[in-house]
């Protein structure tokens, strides 16, 4: 029997993880990407150091996956952060753990893992098509009252008619089953532009709605504004060191962070923020504005913080009053004085309470493209256990573009690496039990 083909779309870690997977298998697979070149975004997260995964044990690295953790764990525990590693050094680069516990390659880049990947898909016979957007199907029996009979017949066997845009016009590919990868979408410029989800919903596929995920806020002031020009003039692009946040979702959770942020041109961004982003989204969704209080001294207690400021400063000015006593000074103080009044100040017990909890007014997500990750995609009820469209026989789905989220440190990747894997390997099985007649 000749061997099946396989279209795999999208050329970032899951679309090139579920290709191996099925050229292992025996597999004719192609990978088709809108793209110049695969691996973009990949490379992009190379720039920091390439936070492959983590190290932390494996069931408080499934925790990081919020509502999604039991159904992602069967794929995570089927290509855990070890064998990701392992993998790694498979195609010859070593990797270390960082002092906070993150995963990376020992030369800090994602190019030499790049080159070695697909030096050893290529041999192993996986071809790949570049400049080839994904437009859907080139017909659809499941929203056509009048589809003929073998358009339906064809359904139902998982064939796939796809449509393509290059640039020599559009071009149908004809496979015997197809895996979507195609990322979630922020970072439209890298190819993850969320484009697909108009073609699947038109399928009849639920797709949650794409939204921002380890992303920025903007905040309102006081005044009902952003930042002041004086406060950006002095503190735009400064870190907020050494601080702890804290928020309320929905539901009325409490969820609590430390580490540091950032001042952005319209609010706040940076590790810290972006822990918090998906309960500070949530209620933003819900409410219309969510509040995150920072605590800028988390060394001090209240009590102790109150009795320090309430200390005489004789003729040291103010400033310098805050800094001794409380370790407050430079952009820490700026906030202080861009966020509170000034009787507030003059209060050692008020100004305690606000340097231990200073309520942040944040009123939007930066855009869904300023993000690192998106929420939302393909909801995993559309799928079957096996991460095929229940909608479209022989369509599976894997990376980003399935509904889940998670912080960064290494878990997005992780995430990624492992349904591209399972979706792979569960489109081969497909595969291997239908009955393909020969082709002419």
């Amino acid at each position: 029997m000749e061997r099946a083909r396989v279209a795999v779309v999208g050329g970032g870690p899951a679309g090139l993880m579920a290709a191996g997977a099925l050229a292992e298998r025996g597999c004719t697979v192609t990978v088709y990407d809108a793209m110049p070149s695969v691996g973009r975004k990949f490379l992009l997260a190379g720039r920091g150091g390439l936070n492959l995964t983590h190290a932390e044990p494996l069931a408080d690295f499934l925790g990081r996956y919020g509502a999604r953790r039991d159904t992602l764990a069967p794929r995570i525990e089927a290509f855990p952060p070890q064998a990701l590693r392992e993998w790694a050094h498979g195609l010859g680069v070593e990797t270390f753990v960082g002092s906070s516990g993150r995963v990376f390659p020992q030369e800090m880049k994602a190019a030499p893992l790049l080159r070695a990947w697909l030096a050893r898909l290529r041999a192993a016979g996986v071809r790949f098509a570049v400049r080839h957007r994904w437009l859907g199907w080139a017909e659809d029996p499941a929203q056509d009252g009048a589809a003929t009979d073998a358009a339906d017949d064809a359904l139902r066997a998982g064939l796939q008619h796809l449509r393509f845009a290059t640039p020599d016009g559009e071009q149908t590919v004809e496979a015997d089953a197809l895996v979507l990868a195609l990322g979630g979408g922020s970072w439209a410029k890298l190819g993850s532009d969320g484009a697909w989800v108009a073609p699947l919903r038109a399928a009849g596929v639920e797709v949650a709605d794409l939204l921002p995920a380890n992303c920025g806020f903007d905040v309102v002031g006081p005044a009902g504004t952003g930042w002041s020009a004086h406060f950006l003039d002095h503190f735009r692009g400064q870190p907020l060191k050494s601080v702890a946040a804290r928020c309320t979702d929905p539901a009325g959770r409490v969820h609590a962070r430390a580490g540091e942020c950032l001042i952005s041109a319209t609010g706040i961004e940076g590790g810290l923020v972006y822990a918090l982003s998906a309960p500070l989204r949530d209620t933003l969704l819900a409410r219309g504005e969510a509040v995150l209080e920072l605590d800028l001294a988390p060394g001090r207690s209240l009590e102790r913080l109150a009795a320090e400021l309430a200390r005489p400063r004789g003729s040291r000015s103010f400033s310098s009053h805050l800094h001794s006593q409380a370790g407050i000074k430079g952009v820490k103080a700026g906030l202080l004085r861009e966020c509170l009044a000034k009787a507030e100040f003059d209060d050692p017990a008020r100004l305690a309470a606000a340097i231990k909890a200073m309520p942040l007014r944040l009123v939007a997500t930066r855009p869904l493209d300023e993000a690192i990750s998106s929420a939302g995609g393909v909801r995993f009820e559309a799928l079957d256990a096996q991460l095929m469209l229940r909608a479209r026989p022989g369509v599976f789905v894997a990376g980003e573009m399935l509904d889940w989220e998670a912080p960064t440190g290494g878990y997005l990747l992780t995430a990624c690496f492992a349904t591209g894997l399972a979706a792979g390997t569960a489109a081969a099985d497909w595969l291997s039990q239908q009955p393909r007649p020969p082709r002419p």
